[in-house]
């Protein structure tokens, strides 16, 4: 059977990184009989600097009708204003395909040192699944001057279509807002997905995070959506702990976690906490999910691109990502034979890149871990 994917390097480190991605699917892919065809998009800042041109419509249906699943390297560079290629590629995408869920294994692997003191392997081995479309990254805000201003603002979704017609009245010099959204619809979806997730991995615990004692309008629909689709998994517990609270039992006590579901901004905050208890973003893999659609695998890292061509970065994050990509379009046991690869690798500790404290290259890296699943 063949699986068509969108590959997508993107900027600075990526075509690195996913080159190593790459190589070590194809291998799994070789030991378990099926087939991979990649299909290369160029999205990124170079074609952006040439063209202006992001990422059309043309390309997302294009996309959309012809592959499974894409798998993306990084974007960012320093010669494009920040957000333009994150707002216009990444955002874009993750809304067009409706990428609700962001999906992030937070493992600590035996054989990566661990930052907190004492905690080992067993300690740290959680899934954060973070809301991906709604909360306070729906892009919708702006700024009046003094006096009175009328602003009509929108978000589209497949799920919905709602629009604010603001009027602003000032007597300061400048005000800026930015608008928060959660639907209950979303929030239901985001949490039933968390609930399913604890139940296939046999886990015992979901922890919903928030801030409702402070902004309890938007977190309160949060907290009651999550009561509401709790009440149909009667075998797991459940709890809620906040924001600020739960990065300090993050690392007080992380073998406290099992499953954890959050809103889209609180979720982005808390993954990369969970990617330093894990070892470094050189480690963290994430999933961006539609489970009826489209989803998107990446490194959380960014496209660093500082160290662009030398061939130094952690290819691992990327590496992962690929398993989880492989584990949605139906390939477990090729998904598992990749982690535990990583696992082994790392446990050996010949083979170690700058960030681990080694003097290996990133091929260095994908060469040991394909060769492991040999």
């Amino acid at each position: 059977m063949k699986h068509k994917i969108a590959l997508m390097p993107g900027d600075g480190v990526g075509p690195e990184i996913i080159a190593e991605g790459v190589k070590v699917i194809e291998k799994a892919s070789e030991v378990d009989n099926f087939e991979i065809e990649w299909v290369k998009y160029d999205n990124g800042a170079d074609k952006y600097l040439e063209t202006k041109e992001l990422i059309t419509e043309d390309t997302l249906e294009e996309i959309k009708k012809t592959c499974e699943a894409i798998y993306l390297g990084a974007l960012g560079d320093p010669r494009v204003e920040p957000g333009i290629l994150e707002k216009g590629i990444l955002l874009k995408t993750r809304f067009y395909y409706d990428q609700y869920i962001n999906l992030r294994p937070v493992r600590l692997l035996e054989g990566v040192e661990c930052p907190l003191k004492s905690k080992t392997a067993k300690d740290i081995n959680f899934d954060i699944v973070r809301e991906n479309t709604e909360d306070f990254y729906v892009g919708i805000g702006g700024s009046v001057k003094k006096g009175r201003t009328k602003q009509g603002l929108e978000v589209l979704r497949e799920l919905y279509k709602v629009k604010f017609n603001l009027d602003v009245d000032s007597d300061t010099d400048e005000v800026a807002y930015q608008i928060g959204m959660l639907s209950r619809k979303g929030c239901e979806r985001v949490i039933k997905y968390a609930f399913e997730l604890a139940k296939r991995k046999n886990k015992t615990l979901v922890t919903s995070v928030d801030k409702a004692n402070v902004l309890n309008n938007i977190y309160g629909l949060w907290r009651k959506s999550f009561e509401n689709v709790s009440r149909q998994y009667p075998g797991i517990q459940t709890e809620f702990n906040f924001v600020d609270a739960i990065t300090m039992w993050f690392v007080k006590q992380p073998e406290h976690y099992q499953v954890i579901v959050s809103p889209n901004m609180f979720g982005d905050i808390i993954t990369d906490l969970g990617a330093m208890i894990q070892g470094g973003l050189g480690l963290a893999p994430g999933a961006n999910i539609n489970p009826e659609g489209i989803s998107m695998f990446e490194p959380i890292h960014g496209s660093a691109p500082k160290y662009k061509g030398k061939n130094t970065i952690n290819p691992i994050a990327t590496i992962w990502a690929g398993a989880l990509m492989l584990e949605q379009v139906g390939r477990m046991e090729s998904a598992k034979k990749i982690i535990d690869a990583i696992e082994s690798v790392l446990k050996e500790g010949k083979v170690r890149t700058k960030d681990l404290g080694g003097t290996n290259s990133c091929s260095n890296m994908g060469d040991a871990i394909a060769k492991r699943i040999e």
